[in-house]
């Protein structure tokens, strides 16, 4: 999943770029560029907010709208992460580190 390369740059790779490249912009022309301004707090806040309306939408089990729910979900987290300075590929490395572990066993090993 590794944006090494165009033609396997995955779709959140891609997005996550996009993401960055509006950090700084004026916050009036750019909702990313306004977020980002607005900090941490902000777009945790924003991203809490998202989670909600997905949650919302699967309780509801209304699949266009987890769909398009899951779509904002997945933007903002985007931009938590560029907020907080994790990028994509530490996320990507994570998720590979854990792949074919059991869940369970993963969880427990977290817990202090």
């Amino acid at each position: 999943m590794s944006a090494s390369s165009p033609e396997k740059q995955h779709v959140l790779d891609a997005l996550f770029a996009t993401v960055e490249s509006r950090r700084g912009a004026d916050p009036a022309s750019s909702w990313t560029a306004r977020l980002l301004a607005g900090g941490v707090p902000a777009v945790a806040k924003k991203t809490g907010e998202e989670a909600v309306e997905a949650i919302l939408a699967a309780m509801a089990e209304d699949p266009d709208a987890l769909a398009a729910e899951s779509a904002d979900l997945l933007y903002h987290l985007l931009v938590l992460w560029a907020a907080c300075g994790v990028t994509p590929d530490q996320v990507w490395r994570e998720l590979e580190r854990r792949e074919g572990a059991s869940g369970i066993a993963e969880k427990a090993a977290r817990t202090p």
